[in-house]
C-alpha cells in the first residue's frame, strides 16, 4: 500500500514539474510578445494558461485521491496541503502572464521595451518558479530560502523600471500611457515573483510544519 502512495507522491512530483514548467513559458512568451510584437508569442501564452488551468485541475484531483484513498501521515498531509497551495499561486502566475499579452501590443509601439529592465526581472521571476518547485520536488529548505531571498531582487529592478519609467514621462515622451503599460506590466512581473516566494514558503511549511 505504502508503495502504491510512494508512486503517486512521485507523480504529485512530476505533475509540479510540468506545471511550474508551463508557467515558465507563459511568462517567456509574454515577455517575448512584449519586445518583439509577434502574436504567435500572445497566442502561445493563452493556450499555455489553459494548460495551467487544466494541470491545476489534474493536481487537484490527484491529491484528493492521496487524501481519501490512502493513509498519509503528518509529513505527508503537510506535502499534499502544500502542493494544493502551490498549484493556486502558479494558476495565477498563468493568469498574469496573459495579462501581460493583453497588455503588450499597447506597450510595443511606443519603442521603450529595451530601454528598461524588463528582460531581467522576467529572467528573474522564471528563475524564482523554477527555484521554487525543484525545492518542493528536492526537498530543499535552502533553496527555497534562496527563492524568498530573489525576491528582493525582483522588488529592487521594480522600483528601477518604476523610476526609468517616470523619467520618460517627465522627459516629454510622446506616449506616456504606453509607459504606464509597462509600469504595470513591470507591476505584473512582481506579483509573479511574489507567487513564486508564496510557493517557496508553502515549501519550508511542507519540510518543518512551520508557515511564515
Amino acid at each position: 500500500m505504502r508503495t502504491r502512495f510512494d508512486e503517486q507522491l512521485q507523480m504529485l512530483n512530476t505533475e509540479l514539474i510540468t506545471m511550474g514548467a508551463l508557467c515558465e513559458e507563459a511568462i517567456n512568451n509574454a515577455v517575448k510578445y512584449l519586445i518583439d510584437n509577434d502574436e504567435t508569442f500572445k497566442e502561445n501564452v493563452y493556450n499555455t494558461d489553459k494548460q495551467i488551468d487544466q494541470k491545476e485541475r489534474d493536481i487537484e484531483n490527484l491529491c484528493m485521491k492521496l487524501l481519501l484513498m490512502q493513509q498519509p501521515v503528518a509529513s505527508d498531509l503537510r506535502r499534499i496541503s502544500s502542493a494544493l497551495k502551490m498549484i493556486s499561486d502558479m494558476e495565477r502566475i498563468g493568469d498574469q502572464a496573459s495579462d501581460i499579452a493583453e497588455i503588450a501590443h499597447f506597450v510595443n509601439v511606443c519603442g521603450y521595451t529595451t530601454q528598461v529592465h524588463i528582460e531581467e526581472m522576467a529572467e528573474s521571476t522564471i528563475k524564482m518558479v523554477t527555484d521554487s518547485i525543484d525545492s518542493f520536488v528536492k526537498t530543499d529548505m535552502e533553496l527555497a530560502n534562496n527563492v524568498i531571498k530573489q525576491d528582493n531582487n525582483v522588488d529592487e529592478l521594480f522600483i528601477k523600471i518604476k523610476n526609468e519609467l517616470i523619467f520618460g514621462i517627465q522627459s516629454g515622451h510622446d506616449n506616456a500611457e504606453a509607459l504606464l503599460d509597462l509600469m504595470m506590466i513591470a507591476k505584473y512581473l512582481e506579483r509573479i515573483g511574489d507567487h513564486a516566494e508564496n510557493i517557496a514558503e508553502w515549501v519550508i511549511y511542507s519540510i518543518t510544519g512551520n508557515h511564515k
